[in-house]
């Protein structure tokens, strides 16, 4: 199974443009609803910033299962895991409706800069985050959304290693639950408070990155949308949808010393 998303990860054929489709993890499916394990560097669908793009992970479960799907949420290109479709249009403004209503829990786990303690509700406007050319036509005078992130601090890190004016490069892992959906917003919420989520290229630490990449040996936004839970549209069956961390982060967790078994 991949962690990242990348083209050294699709076999090709020596002398001909033959490319082995990647095949997604899917975590479940019914005749309703299907989710999967979305890697991360996987566009959703195309958009405008994807002209060199081959694959879409609207276009891999479609073509996996054999059926048309339709999204009903979306995840950044950077950020992993857990990712749902519908699988008719009639389900699909179901949970929309519910994304909308926020009777979906969405559970998020993020690596970040810095010892950040506690637990707290982010209570933070956001300006609406605009594409230059996908939203060329929507105005630019909205006032700020609201915006609410709750977290939890679960695990803290220190290594002795001086970087910039630092004595020590210290980690966090916290947990996520974003109770709206504001673009990259738990991304711009922990920027705001000065813990931003390692690998983040848009809202990170620009020290930071460059030493988790050599130290850790790999280069990822390490934000995990790790568990969705939900009441069914069409059966009322509570549903729980959970990705368990893959082997890039089991490498930082044993390179951090943290005992993760309750996590998993």
């Amino acid at each position: 199974m991949m962690n990242d998303f990348n083209k050294v990860n699709c076999a090709v054929e020596v002398g001909a443009a033959i490319e082995e489709k990647p095949v997604l993890e899917i975590l479940y499916q019914d005749e309703y609803l299907v989710a999967v394990n979305k890697p991360a560097g996987l566009f959703v669908h195309r958009s405008y910033m994807d002209k060199d793009e081959i694959y879409f992970a609207l276009q891999l479960v479609r073509d996996q299962i054999g059926q048309y799907v339709y999204p009903v949420h979306r995840l950044d290109r950077p950020t992993s895991g857990v990712l749902l479709f519908a699988l008719t249009p009639e389900v699909a403004r179901f949970m929309g409706e519910a994304f909308t209503n926020k009777t979906i829990q969405k559970t998020y786990y993020a690596l970040i800069r810095g010892h950040l303690l506690g637990s707290e509700t982010i209570d933070y406007p956001l300006k609406e985050k605009l594409d230059k050319l996908g939203d060329r036509n929507v105005s630019r005078e909205k006032e700020p959304q609201q915006a609410q992130t709750a977290y939890q601090s679960l695990l803290t890190a220190s290594l002795p290693i001086s970087l910039g004016k630092y004595d020590s490069v210290r980690y966090s892992l916290i947990k996520l639950q974003p109770a709206t959906g504001r673009r990259h917003q738990i991304r711009r919420h922990l920027a705001h408070l000065r813990h931003p989520v390692i690998g983040d290229i848009n809202y990170g630490d620009n020290k930071q990155n460059p030493f988790f990449r050599e130290y850790f040996g790999f280069k990822r936004l390490m934000l995990l949308a790790k568990k969705l839970d939900f009441v069914h549209p069409i059966t009322s069956e509570k549903i729980t949808i959970e990705v368990q961390f893959d082997q890039q982060w089991l490498r930082v967790f044993a390179k951090l010393a943290w005992q993760v078994d309750i996590l998993m």
